[in-house]
């Protein structure tokens, strides 16, 4: 059985969306900052998970299979090693740049790619 379409934003859904996508990049780039700079990512990371949990709700809303494809499992796994930047200090700089990257390849990866179900 294949899944339903997904669910299309409306115009206040959508901005909110940007909004919160605008948000995350901020928490981001607190995170590498307070990393180069040798202080605490707490705050960076509240925003980035905050900001990410509400972008994953948003795609779970619209597909409910989102947690069962790439960009799903992605979204799980950044949140997983966002905890380690916070719990493990001493990686936190190796864990930015492969967060970084990985976000930027999923992100960008076509459409039939991260959408890919690998679960289920």
């Amino acid at each position: 059985m294949s899944e339903p379409a997904p669910r299309r934003l409306g115009p206040r859904l959508r901005w909110l969306s940007i909004a919160l996508r605008s948000l995350h990049m901020v928490g981001a780039v607190m995170i590498g900052a307070a990393i180069f700079a040798g202080h605490s990512v707490v705050a960076g990371a509240s925003v980035a998970l905050a900001t990410g949990i509400a972008l994953g709700a948003i795609e779970w809303w619209r597909q409910p299979g989102y947690w069962r494809e790439a960009a799903g499992l992605a979204v799980a796994a950044k949140i997983g090693l966002l905890a380690a930047i916070v719990h493990a200090p001493a990686l936190a700089a190796a864990v930015f740049w492969v967060v970084l990257v990985a976000s930027s390849v999923i992100s960008h990866a076509p459409r039939a790619f991260r959408h890919r179900r690998l679960l289920g």
